[in-house]
């Protein structure tokens, strides 16, 4: 008798999702930005950020701050420095937050819902988001100074 297990395949196609914003590998962004259309990081970026769409971290790629997604996240690559505190990053995603077998999360991460992939690497802690949820934090990073 031959048990096999289903395999859990991520797709991600950035045309079809209207990713229209890209850091590409080898490129930094640090500041308050935004970004309407969604965001594909293969580089790094710092700062308080702010995604209308979905944000895709793809493998090599760097986020650090405090970042709130209004769409899904999709973590191939690192959310917080390497070796980081859980305070330094946080990431409010209003959607569903999906971490793959490359996916390394050492910052605060919090989503509606969460999906974990075998290997998928969460060392900082998670919250799930409930509807009405203001975090008055992330709630608008852009108006945050600090």
């Amino acid at each position: 008798m031959d048990l096999k297990t289903p395999q859990d395949t991520l797709t991600i196609d950035p045309v079809a999702m209207n990713v229209v914003n890209r850091v590409a590998a080898g490129g930094r962004l640090q500041g308050e930005l935004e970004f309407n259309g969604g965001l594909l990081v293969q580089g790094e970026i710092s700062g308080h950020i702010r995604v209308n769409g979905p944000l895709i971290i793809w493998t090599g790629g760097v986020v650090r701050g405090r970042i709130r997604v209004l769409g899904d996240l999709y973590l191939f690559g690192h959310l917080g420095a390497a070796g980081g505190s859980a305070v330094e990053t946080s990431l409010e995603c209003q959607g569903m937050a999906y971490v793959s077998k490359t996916g390394v999360s050492t910052g605060t991460l919090m989503a509606r819902r969460l999906q974990l992939y075998d290997g998928a690497n969460l060392q900082g802690p998670f919250k799930t988001l409930k509807l009405g949820d203001n975090l008055p934090v992330l709630n608008d990073v852009l108006a945050d100074p600090t």
